[in-house]
């Protein structure tokens, strides 16, 4: 890790110093040339660029992306089924072009030249597939262990039930790298959700992983998936150890059922998490902010068989967030923001980095003012820093 002093950085509309040692900031200000006096050091003129904590993307699909790939056209596609079988079959043919590790390799240095700090990669096990995309995130992660912090969901996108042999799978994901099992509409997918539940919190008890849900159902079925996963994780003391995402039951709930969502999720100690996709559904996160829960943001799929778009940068998804929900004020951005950033660290048990002495040194240099504006003009990064060292400058992802 560097020592580095990084001079005129813009922190709360000021110009300050900061002195970066063994990956934490250990000195702002007039004190921050002195502590480095004497030490052999780099120095890094920021010349007023803001500084910001980099970002957290709480939920991204890099197994399947296509990125670096060649050209994929789509054809229409309107059920859950149709989509499954076509990521199935993409998937097929995209891993004889390249391999798993080079396709999210290449998306997560991407993220990260973009000011990603930390991710939680949901990577597809089914019979189809075996564990080979396990394996590929596993070494990219290995790969880029210095730039980025990466969680991986071992994930049934196929179903578990439906998909005979997903289950073993599943442990033995749990078994050979993957920080979570992962979970999908219960009722939607498996149509059987006490079973689905009873193989998912199964096996994250006897391998000590957490637990990542998808969670598509809407209405009254999406409700009771919530309620019951809260009730089990409660009962079986795993709070703090679950997280939901997409929780598309909140859409259109109604004010007792937001209530009882909101209040079960709470005493679980379960974190949700929107990733603000085009039409779909989008966690109301400033009433959530308001009721106290903890919301994270992800940017799902990237260039995949589901769609064409998506290109794993927090700053624009935070912008995403905002847009969809048509919030403007600059209060309201900067939380956009804090999901992105503060968030997101804590769901995945990260320190948060708030460019305060003792914090982790993962932040970025980019024009502009503040973080609201930040949201609003999504600039590509000057320099991006993970424990003290510049990862990407410019845009560009630089090697170790």
């Amino acid at each position: 890790m560097s020592t580095l002093l990084v001079r005129q950085a813009r922190i709360d509309g000021a110009l300050t110093d900061l002195a970066v040692q063994d990956g934490r900031i250990v000195a702002t200000g007039a004190d921050a040339a002195e502590r480095l006096a004497g030490a052999e050091h780099e120095t890094l003129d920021a010349q007023g660029a803001l500084a910001l904590p980099t970002l957290v993307d709480a939920h991204v699909h890099v197994d399947k992306t296509t990125w670096g790939g060649s050209w994929v056209s789509r054809k229409p596609m309107s059920t859950m089924a149709e989509f499954i079988a076509a990521d199935a079959a993409l998937q097929q043919r995209t891993r004889v072009e390249s391999s798993v590790v080079s396709r999210a390799g290449s998306l997560m240095r991407h993220a990260i030249s973009r000011g990603t700090r930390a991710m939680r990669a949901h990577v597809d096990v089914a019979p189809p597939h075996g564990l080979l995309n396990v394996e590929g995130v596993v070494a990219a992660r290995t790969e880029l262990a210095g730039a980025v912090d990466v969680q991986i969901v071992a994930f049934p996108q196929m179903g578990i039930l439906r998909e005979p042999g997903t289950a073993e799978l599943l442990a033995a994901a749990a078994a050979s790298g993957a920080d979570f099992v992962g979970g999908i509409d219960p009722i939607g997918v498996d149509g059987d959700m006490e079973r689905h539940l009873d193989i998912v919190f199964g096996i994250a008890r006897e391998h000590g992983v957490g637990i990542d849900f998808h969670l598509h159902d809407e209405g009254e079925a999406g409700a009771r998936e919530v309620l019951a996963i809260a009730e089990r994780t409660r009962r079986l003391g795993l709070e703090g150890r679950v997280t939901l995402g997409h929780v598309f039951a909140y859409e259109g709930a109604d004010p007792e059922t937001f209530d009882r969502m909101n209040r079960a999720v709470i005493d679980a100690g379960i974190t949700l998490v929107t990733v603000a996709l085009g039409g779909e559904p989008v966690l109301p996160v400033y009433d959530l902010r308001d009721a106290g829960v903890p919301v994270a943001l992800g940017s799902d799929g990237v260039r995949d068989s589901w769609s064409p778009f998506g290109n794993a940068e927090m700053i624009e998804r935070a912008h995403l967030l905002a847009y969809r929900l048509e919030v403007f004020t600059d209060e309201d951005l900067q939380h956009a923001f804090d999901i992105a950033a503060h968030h997101g660290a804590r769901m995945m048990g990260l320190p948060e980095s708030r460019l305060r002495v003792g914090d982790p040194a993962d932040f970025m240099l980019v024009a502009g003012e503040h973080a609201p504006q930040a949201v609003i003009d999504r600039p590509v990064p000057l320099a991006v820093l993970k424990g003290g060292r510049v990862v990407a400058r410019d845009g560009v992802f630089l090697d170790a």
